[in-house]
Formats: structure tokens, C-alpha cells, sequence
């Protein structure tokens, strides 16, 4: 270890971006005025409408969090059966399928952006599949031509857990204007938050009477429960934060990505590291984290540990893979590509307001514990 590297203060692995204190007190200020605090309050419209503009989207819906958003959208497609999605994702993903009755099916991933191989969920489909749900891994776009493809082939519906790509765009298109359905996550470590929060993004003009319902209790009227619901309704002050960030958006994705570069000048030649995130064609990237393969288990947990030392906090993520979770012990399979890439993993730090000169230093960290200048 050498000393003088060492930070003052922890470097975590995200951190949250929190807005100008006086925007958001002149956002809050109007609740105190209305005394509106939730069920489609002004700031919740506003901030609706305010998405719609940015993420160019004609339907989409507000939830308080990304998870009941997903089981939401779920419910709302009526989906049954079986549904076809990636080990290599946060355990929400796979939970909102089983929590609404359905059972997941696990295809492998690709080796270059860890997000579901299109090439094999056709041996996947069955007789009882009814959708795809892709995630869109560390704000990498799916192969999302072919998942079409292959939808409209089998008749199957196609969702998207969206949850780390606010703001990216695909051939000059929104990623929120693919598949049936797009779920958004604005939980606090996300590039774009409101404290706690979730979006779906649809096609279908038709969903919008039903979801508002669904996350309201299934209250379709004064009088009337047509639906069995939850509640999942945004608040307020969820909005007033959303708005307020929403204010510096492009500023901070633009922040994240010089330190997206910065990580990229000084690791790039470091051997050790097998696999560094690379811009995808004709993709606008959020920057949402900074994933890197290092050879093995081994050298990645170690690296995890000794970073420590310097006060630096990395997270591997996503480790372990959705199917060696106790609770899917029935659907363990081999997943060659989602195994070795679980297993070497490691994000480094990445968040709007992380300092060059902190970046650089991490960089000569790991250089340094991994054998480098030695």
C-alpha cells in the first residue's frame, strides 16, 4: 500500500447528485401553499410533462419506485406463463416477474456489454412464453432490432428494464420509445433521481387508464375497483426533486463522462484489466457506471478489498448472478458468459460530482495494486 495515495474521505461507488437547495425549497415552498401532497398533485404533473419533453415520449407514467413499476407494467400487459430474461441484473428484475405469478426463464449474455444475447432467447420461447424482459445493462443498449425481431416472430410482448439508461438514445431515438413497455429508475445512485421513483414509458395509449388504476389500488372511479392494485403512486416531494434535477441533466451526464474518459486515458494500457466499457455506435451513452473485467475471481476480490485500504469503495455488481440466489435455487443453470463475467467484475466509482484529480488517483491505485510501475 502506498500511503500518501490514500483518500481523506471515503470515495464510494455512487453518490447521489443533489440539485440546488434553493430550487428544490422553491419547488417545496408550492406544497405549503397548495397543501397538495399526493394523488396527481401539480408538481407531479409538471414533472410528467416535463418527461415527456426530454425523454420523447407521447405515454408514460410516474411510480414511487422503479420495482412496483415493473410489476405494474407486468399486470398491465396481462402476461402469464413464462418470461424470458437475463441472471445478470439486479434481483428486482427477476422478483417482479415471480411476485405477479409468472416464471422466469434465464438466457446467457453477451461478452461485450453483459446484456441479454439476442441470438439465443429463440430456444428459450416455448409454448407458454408470453414476453422478453431485456435489461439494459449499465446504460448499454440492448440488441434491440433483433429482440424486435424476434418478438414480433412469436407474438410476444417485450419489456424493458430501463433502470440505467435515462437519457440514452439509439440511432438518434430515445431508448424509452422500444418495446411495449420501458421502465425507468430514479432511486437516488441513478444518474437522474427524485429521491426514490419509476417511470414506464409505453406505446400504447390504451395502457395509460389502466396503470394509473393499477398503481392507485385499482381505483378506477369514486365508486368503482376494476382492477386488483397496489399503491405505487409518486408523491410531491419526489416530483420537486425530479424537477429540480431534471433543471441540470445534461450538465452532469456530460460531468460523467469526462470521468468515463478520465478512467479510460489511465487504464486502458493496465494488463490486468481485461475488459474497459466502450462507446457503442451510434449511441448517446448517460455514463451511468464504470464496469471493468479483471482476469479472475481472484484478482477481482482482492483488488475489491485493498481498494479499501485507501479509503476507495467499489461494488461488484451484478455478483452473484440472479440464479445463485437462494430463493431461484430451482432455476440454477450453466450460464457460462453471465458466470465468468459475475465473477470478474468490479465498478469503480462514478458519480456527477467525482473531482479529476480523485479519478486520476483511484487510477494510480489500481494501477499500483495490481502489479503496475511496481
Amino acid at each position: 500500500m502506498i500511503t500518501e495515495l490514500k483518500l481523506e474521505k471515503p470515495i464510494q461507488v455512487t453518490k447521489p447528485k443533489l440539485p440546488d437547495f434553493d430550487i428544490y425549497q422553491e419547488y417545496i415552498r408550492g406544497i405549503w401553499e397548495n397543501q397538495w401532497l399526493t394523488n396527481d398533485g401539480p408538481l407531479h404533473e409538471n414533472f410528467k410533462k416535463n418527461l415527456r419533453g426530454y425523454l420523447g415520449a407521447d405515454h408514460l407514467e410516474l411510480f414511487t419506485n422503479g420495482h412496483l413499476a415493473l410489476e405494474t407494467a407486468i399486470k398491465a400487459l396481462d402476461l402469464k406463463g413464462e418470461v424470458i430474461t437475463t441472471p445478470f441484473t439486479f434481483a428486482s428484475t427477476v422478483h417482479s416477474i415471480v411476485n405477479c405469478g409468472l416464471t422466469p426463464v434465464f438466457c446467457d449474455i453477451e461478452r461485450d456489454n453483459f446484456t441479454i444475447d439476442a441470438d439465443q432467447i429463440e430456444k428459450h420461447i416455448t409454448s407458454r412464453t408470453s414476453a422478453i424482459m431485456a435489461v439494459h445493462v449499465f446504460g448499454l443498449p440492448c440488441n434491440l432490432e433483433r429482440i424486435e425481431e424476434l418478438a414480433q416472430k412469436h407474438n410476444l410482448a417485450v419489456i424493458y428494464d430501463a433502470a440505467h439508461t435515462f437519457g440514452v438514445e439509439v440511432n438518434g431515438r430515445s431508448i424509452a420509445d422500444y418495446g411495449d413497455v420501458s421502465m425507468f429508475s430514479f432511486h437516488s445512485t441513478k444518474v437522474f433521481h427524485s429521491i426514490e421513483g419509476g417511470l414506464l414509458a409505453f406505446k400504447d395509449g390504451e395502457l395509460a387508464q389502466k396503470l394509473k388504476a393499477l398503481k392507485n389500488f385499482g381505483i378506477t372511479s369514486p365508486d368503482s375497483v376494476d382492477y386488483v392494485g397496489t399503491n405505487a403512486k409518486m408523491n410531491e416531494f419526489q416530483a420537486a426533486m425530479g424537477l429540480s434535477n431534471l433543471q441540470t441533466i445534461d450538465a452532469d451526464i456530460h460531468k460523467r463522462k469526462l470521468v468515463h474518459e478520465t478512467y479510460i486515458e489511465h487504464l486502458s494500457s493496465v494488463e490486468a484489466i481485461r475488459h474497459l466499457p466502450n462507446p457503442m455506435v451510434n449511441v448517446k451513452h448517460n455514463y451511468s457506471y464504470f464496469p471493468i473485467l479483471l482476469n479472475d475471481q481472484e484478482s477481482r476480490d482482492q483488488l475489491h478489498e485493498s481498494l479499501k485500504n485507501y479509503n476507495v469503495f467499489t461494488r461488484k455488481y451484478f455478483y452473484p448472478l440472479c440464479t445463485e440466489f437462494s430463493c431461484y435455487a430451482e432455476y440454477k443453470q450453466d450460464m457460462p458468459i453471465a458466470s465468468s463475467v459475475s465473477e470478474r467484475i468490479l465498478c469503480l466509482p462514478m458519480y456527477t460530482e467525482l473531482e479529476t484529480e480523485i479519478v486520476q488517483r483511484i487510477c494510480s491505485i489500481i494501477r499500483y495494486e495490481l502489479g503496475e510501475g511496481r
